[in-house]
């Protein structure tokens, strides 16, 4: 399994914002399991909403890496807001807008907003799609190589992996590490 929540990244304004979206899909192995049937139930697929938080994490902890220049190894200590609604299923997409709250040398607070589309709505209503906001999520990002207890750290960043450098190659965004 691939550990990335995030698609692609669709806007960044360094050190303000970041925008990405999600598109949820049957050939993730994860529907399957949320929720499979049951004798007495059919299949209810849906992204778990631990996943969704994590995707939120995901932009957010490359938007704080971005500002820094990816040079610091940024972990998420903490949720401090997790306000979510609606369960997003197979067809749907996530777009997840991230924003600084503030950022120090030694981490950073964000505020993140989480809207879905769903295409079943377009497809009946027969309108041009319009997200519905189904989240509100806040976060607390540490730098690793600067923490208090004075622990240290591998010198490579194992936080933003090949995986990430693709993404943001993909998307259309330089990084120098």
């Amino acid at each position: 399994m691939r550990w990335m929540w995030i698609d692609r990244i669709i806007e960044l304004v360094p050190n303000e914002r970041l925008v990405s979206i999600k598109h949820i899909s049957m050939a993730e192995d994860h529907i399957h399991d949320h929720f499979a049937a049951t004798p007495h139930r059919k299949p209810l697929p849906m992204m778990p909403m631990s996943l969704v938080v994590e995707g939120m994490a995901q932009s957010a902890g490359i938007l704080i890496g971005h500002a820094g220049g990816f040079k610091e190894k940024v972990v998420l200590a903490k949720v401090t807001k997790a306000t979510l609604t609606k369960d997003p299923t197979p067809g749907c997409t996530l777009r997840y807008t991230a924003t600084i709250d503030r950022l120090t040398e030694n981490g950073a607070s964000t505020k993140g907003v989480i809207d879905l589309y769903d295409p079943e709505v377009c497809y009946r209503d027969q309108s041009p799609a319009q997200p519905e906001r189904i989240g509100e999520i806040d976060l607390i990002f540490s730098h690793l190589d600067r923490n208090s207890a004075g622990t240290q750290y591998p010198k490579e960043n194992f936080v933003f992996s090949e995986s990430f450098r693709t993404m943001l190659r993909t998307s259309g965004i330089e990084s120098s590490f």
